[in-house]
C-alpha cells in the first residue's frame, strides 16, 4: 500500500484531529476573550493602586515571555501533582492564560482608541461607570479588537499544535500516528497537515474580515 492509499485510509484520523484542535481553539480563545478583557478593564477603570495594577502587569510579561512549549509542560505536570486534569485540559489553560495575556492588549489598545470625551459625556448624563462601558464604549471596543484579532486566532492555531507534547491527540499526533505506522512518508504526511492548518487559517481569518466589514459603520473608522 503506498503514502496516498494510507492517507485516504487513514484522513478521517486528520479529520478527527483537527476536530480536537478546533474545539481546543474555541476553548482557548473563549477563555482567553475573558481574561484579556477582564485585565484590560481593571487596568484602565480600576483601582490604580500598586496592590491590582502590579500583578497584572507581571502575568501579562510572564506569559507572553515564557515558551508556550514551557507552559504546557508547568500546567500539565504542575497541576497533575495536585487536580485530577487531563492533558486536554491543561492545554486549555496553559494556551487560554497565555491568550489572555495578548487579548489584554487587543483590548486595551481598542478601548483606548475610543476618544476619552465619550466616557465624560456618558457619565455627565447620568450613566454608571459600568453602564458606560457596556453600552457606550464595548460596542465601539468590539469592532476596533476584530482586526487584531486575525493575528491572534492565526498565532493560536499554529499554537495548538504544541499541545501533543503533553499528550493531546490533535492533527499533528495523527500525523505522527500515521508516519509511525507507515514508517515514513513524513513529507507527504505533513504536506497535508500543512494545508489543513492553512485552510482553517484562512477559512477563520476571512469569516473575522467579513464580520468586521458588517459590523462596519460609515465613518467609524476614523478617529472623531
Amino acid at each position: 500500500m503506498d503514502i496516498y492509499d494510507v492517507l485516504l485510509r487513514d484522513f478521517p484520523f486528520l479529520l478527527k484531529g483537527l476536530g480536537v484542535a478546533l474545539v481546543l481553539l474555541a476553548a482557548l480563545l473563549a477563555l482567553g476573550f475573558v481574561i484579556g478583557l477582564t485585565i484590560c478593564l481593571i487596568q484602565l477603570y480600576g483601582p490604580r493602586t500598586r496592590f491590582v495594577q502590579w500583578p497584572l502587569k507581571v502575568y501579562e510579561r510572564i506569559f507572553r515571555g515564557v515558551p508556550i512549549i514551557i507552559m504546557l509542560f508547568i500546567f500539565y505536570y504542575g497541576l497533575a501533582g495536585i487536580f485530577d486534569i487531563s492533558s486536554f485540559a491543561a492545554a486549555i489553560l496553559a494556551l487560554g492564560f497565555r491568550s489572555g495575556a495578548y487579548q489584554s492588549q487587543i483590548f486595551r489598545s481598542a478601548f483606548q482608541s475610543i476618544p476619552a470625551g465619550q466616557m465624560t459625556a456618558a457619565r455627565a448624563s447620568g450613566m454608571t461607570l459600568t453602564q458606560a462601558i457596556r453600552w457606550i464604549l464595548f460596542p465601539q471596543a468590539i469592532r476596533y479588537a476584530i482586526g487584531p484579532w486575525t493575528n491572534e486566532f492565526s498565532s493560536e492555531i499554529k499554537e495548538t499544535s504544541l499541545a501533543y507534547v503533553i499528550g493531546v491527540v490533535e492533527l499533528t499526533r495523527q500525523a505522527h500516528y500515521i508516519i509511525t505506522s507507515t514508517q515514513g512518508n513524513v513529507l507527504t504526511v505533513f504536506a497535508v497537515v500543512a494545508l489543513l492548518y492553512f485552510i482553517v487559517n484562512k477559512a477563520g481569518n476571512s469569516g473575522l474580515y467579513w464580520l468586521e466589514a458588517r459590523l462596519a459603520v460609515p465613518g467609524f473608522e476614523k478617529r472623531q
